[in-house]
């Protein structure tokens, strides 16, 4: 499986393709399929990242009126 990295830039590429006034609406499908699965994937990894960067900001130990809280892409709900 690629890196995070390695997946954005794919998802980017796929981006600047469907873009592309001549792509044919077949493979502009395609495109933006594939970017569908990528986007999600990713979404996935950045949830897992939070978490973890959570439980390292946070700690077990903390008091809860001392934990600090991390919000790294905001209220997305």
């Amino acid at each position: 499986m690629k890196n995070f990295e390695e997946r954005l830039t794919r998802l980017e590429e796929l981006g600047s393709r469907i873009r592309e006034s001549d792509l044919p609406l077949d493979d502009a499908l395609k495109a933006f399929e594939e970017g569908i699965k990528l986007a999600r994937t990713l979404e996935k990894d950045l949830d897992k990242i939070e978490g973890r960067i959570k439980i390292l900001m946070n700690g077990a130990d903390a008091p809860a009126d001392e934990k600090p809280e991390l919000d790294l892409f905001g209220d997305a709900n």
